[in-house]
């Protein structure tokens, strides 16, 4: 029997097996295996691994999306989780080639994938709390929120979980450095139900610059000589 002699079901079944690439490159040999890989009830599941990954042709989104995830930690992407202020001109322009991949990926989602149940970022350093805020009030049935090492989301996106994550029951911001304990408390107040985790995030230092922060560690200083 050729394969292209089972029937839909058996087809989608198969294709499930495969990644990506795989299923593309299979689309690619008749008109009936493109058809399979163009039915939306392939794409629930998404994986990503690199930034690249998100700018190929090699997958759909659409309502049938359920459960994303955006996770990459090579030691080129990781130079975007350096504060700003550190950078140097190198590193800058490496950051600027792929600032906004990952904002404009998400921006797609929001417009396209109203049911998304779970989104799972790690390691995006562009990531903004915009961003988080567009996709909170779009998926308005987003159960699962884990944010990892994403350096730009702060106490902004814990308010717009208070105001929008009517959903939301389990939300995860470990290592994110900027975001704060009394955005953490908003949270708990607002979302009681939620399960919260937030490894590391209230305790590691802020993107402050150091002269910055030693005028604050001075005023805070005088503060309790008065």
């Amino acid at each position: 029997m050729h394969i292209t002699q089972l029937n839909r079901e058996c087809l989608l079944h198969l294709f499930s097996f495969l990644d990506k690439n795989s299923r593309k490159s299979l689309a690619k040999t008749c008109h009936k295996l493109q058809e399979v890989f163009q039915d939306p009830l392939l794409w629930s599941l998404l994986n990503f691994h690199s930034p690249v990954e998100l700018k190929k042709d090699n997958f759909l989104l659409g309502p049938a999306l359920k459960y994303l995830s955006i996770c990459w930690y090579s030691e080129r992407v990781k130079v975007c989780n350096i504060e700003d202020w550190m950078k140097n001109s190198l590193q800058k322009d490496f950051c600027n080639r792929h600032e906004n991949t990952v904002n404009d990926f998400l921006l797609e989602v929001c417009n396209r994938c109203p049911n998304l149940l779970s989104l799972t970022l790690s390691g995006c350093g562009h990531v903004t709390d915009d961003c988080i805020l567009l996709l909170l009030k779009n998926c308005p049935n987003l159960k699962t929120l884990k944010l990892e090492n994403c350096v730009r989301i702060t106490d902004q996106t814990l308010e717009a979980v208070a105001l929008y994550g009517g959903s939301l029951q389990t939300l995860h911001v470990d290592f994110c450095r900027n975001i704060t304990q009394t955005g953490l408390e908003r949270v708990r107040e607002k979302r009681p139900l939620v399960m919260l985790r937030a490894e590391r995030s209230a305790n590691m230092i802020p993107d402050t610059k150091p002269e910055k922060k030693l005028m604050l560690e001075k005023a805070s200083r005088k503060l309790v000589q008065l």
